[in-house]
């Protein structure tokens, strides 16, 4: 997933602690038995917190995928969640920050050289290091939380996807297991406290993504808050479609009216292809919808397989992908 190297996000105390604090073992590992070496010494010190504070801050900005360029799934989802143009600041304050105390440092040695009290201007080149990193203290906080929500998000492809949806306890999971014939990847999102379950199958060299998320849409409209609406339009941005499961025996703590009503509600508000089917064909109490035309179990897996047909039927088909050369014909 392109979030997963971002590493831990220094604060700006603790940058400043890291590079004066090296600065000091530096300088205590000089000896120091004249003007020459005194300055020497503290052209070292300067030098050392300088390439700390520089290096350090560069290495955040490539750590940050450009956004200019990342899917539009996750350039939304990030929006969403922190504000691209917000994070696009913080990230360019960043890089100037770097490259002025780079620019700074040498500008310093220059001053310290000759100079009978070097550690003057080496003091003063500190507190404007210490400037700079403190005028960006918001900016590494903000990176610094972005890194810790951005890494959590699920890895999420773009590829043709079936999203699966229904009240829980429906048996949403289990048609994931039962059609991806692997333990779906679990991933955490943060728009609730649950996490999502992601499943992969293939079908004609074709790989379809399978995508239970649970929180989104399995409760009524009127409980679904700004954040759960805006991550159904970054859904969109993929290739899929909404198979939205109904339990008619009811064992799921839901009865079939509100199982019912939310499975229109999802088809109304949201322009996504969607289809309805009833699971839990194999329990004794199971009462079939008139208006449902495939009925599942994904105990028995009855009509699993026609319900994954018409399903990826529903689906725009992907561009084909050639991994070898065509051969070349003859006369060309």
């Amino acid at each position: 997933m392109i979030f997963e190297k971002i590493k831990t996000i220094p604060t700006s105390e603790e940058l400043l602690d890291k590079a004066f604090s090296r600065s000091v073992r530096t300088m205590a590992g000089k000896t120091i038995d004249g003007p020459t070496s005194r300055c020497e010494a503290n052209e070292a010190m300067l030098l050392t917190a300088a390439n700390i504070l520089s290096d350090n801050l560069g290495s955040i900005n490539k750590m940050f995928p450009s956004f200019d360029q990342i899917p539009p799934f996750y350039y939304d989802l990030t929006d969403i969640l922190i504000g691209v143009d917000d994070l696009k600041k913080a990230l360019n304050n960043v890089k100037w920050a770097s490259e002025k105390i780079h620019t700074m440092s040498r500008e310093y040695i220059g001053k310290i050289r000759g100079n009978k009290t070097p550690d003057v201007p080496r003091k003063e080149a500190f507190g404007r290091m210490s400037s700079i990193i403190e005028s960006i203290s918001k900016d590494l906080l903000l990176l610094g939380e972005a890194r810790n929500v951005l890494r959590k998000l699920p890895d999420v492809r773009e590829e043709p996807t079936i999203i699966v949806a229904g009240y829980p306890n429906v048996g949403k999971s289990s048609f994931v297991k039962a059609v991806t014939n692997a333990t779906p990847e679990v991933a955490s999102y943060p728009f609730t406290t649950k996490g999502i379950l992601i499943g992969h199958m293939e079908k004609d060299n074709i790989r379809y993504q399978i995508i239970d998320t649970p929180g989104l849409l399995d409760r009524p409209m009127s409980e679904r808050n700004e954040i759960e609406l805006q991550a159904i339009t970054a859904l969109r941005r993929l290739d899929a479609i909404v198979l939205i499961l109904i339990d008619p025996s009811e064992s799921c703590g839901y009865d079939i009216d509100a199982q019912l009503k939310l499975a229109h509600e999802i088809q109304e508000q949201f322009a996504i292809p969607s289809i309805i089917a009833a699971n839990k064909s194999d329990r004794d109490e199971f009462k079939k919808p008139g208006e449902i035309e495939f009925i599942i179990s994904t105990v028995t897996g009855e009509g699993i397989d026609a319900l994954v047909e018409k399903l990826i039927s529903m689906l725009p088909k992907p561009e084909p992908k050639f991994d070898e050369m065509p051969p070349i014909l003859d006369g060309f």
